[in-house]
């Protein structure tokens, strides 16, 4: 499946992108992935080349533009010091260099298990990088639920 984005807002309007979609990647000897060449300017735009990796407690990695982690920032000081911990302590600002390429710090590698087969996978603000083993986990997961997954009134959509 393709990644996709586009910009919107609450109602519409511009201001917040929307990252959704999937798709599996491969990360070089050296730690670096390749954002497809659709997901750069999208993610670089807003915010002037920065992005910002972090951990997740589910043993993937969150990729934000610089601005959607600023607007996260304080919600996160609101957490437990081991949530803290872990988001804010992980956390690594990122550049995509001329190659469409980003480096994924050694830690954040090991911490998320990611080796060559990765998957990067939109949730609205957000990129989620998953190793291979990791997203398979997930979507079984997600199947194992059934019509359990998705609350009422959903699931005719």
């Amino acid at each position: 499946m393709e990644i996709c984005c586009r910009k919107v807002g609450i109602s519409g309007e511009e201001g917040i992108f929307m990252f959704h979609g999937a798709t599996a990647l491969s990360m070089d000897a050296k730690g670096r992935m390749a954002i497809p060449t659709r997901r750069r300017d999208a993610l670089c735009s807003p915010a002037n080349g920065s992005l910002v990796l972090t951990a997740h407690p589910e043993r993937c990695l969150l990729l934000y533009p610089q601005p959607a982690w600023l607007a996260i920032q304080q919600r996160i000081t609101e957490l437990s010091a081991l949530a803290r911990r872990l988001l804010i302590g992980f956390a690594e600002e990122i550049e995509i260099d001329s190659a469409g390429r980003m480096l994924v710090p050694p830690a954040l590698r090991s911490y998320a298990n990611l080796e060559k087969d990765i998957w990067m996978v939109g949730q609205v603000d957000r990129f989620e990088i998953w190793s291979e083993v990791g997203w398979q986990q997930q979507q079984a997961a997600m199947l194992a639920l059934g019509d359990k997954l998705l609350p009422p009134g959903f699931v005719a959509l």
